[in-house]
């Protein structure tokens, strides 16, 4: 019972504006494929990962105080 779904017919509004959006301009679709590639997609240099996380320098509680 909990896996089947429901159809009531309902449809919000979120959902019907994003649907007519997609509909008039469907090249938004191939926009967003093409932007999360160029953040997302990507292969991760673990070698230059390793040494940024070494290289990294701890920051003092309280940035202000000086060492006098």
């Amino acid at each position: 019972m909990f896996g089947k779904k429901i159809k009531t017919g309902y449809e919000s509004d979120a959902t019907r504006m994003i649907r007519e959006l997609l509909e008039g301009r469907p090249e938004i679709v191939d926009e967003q494929k093409k932007g999360r590639s160029l953040w997302w997609d990507r292969k991760l240099d673990l070698d230059r990962l390793r040494r940024e996380k070494e290289s990294h320098v701890a920051q003092k509680g309280y940035v202000y105080q000086t060492d006098d």
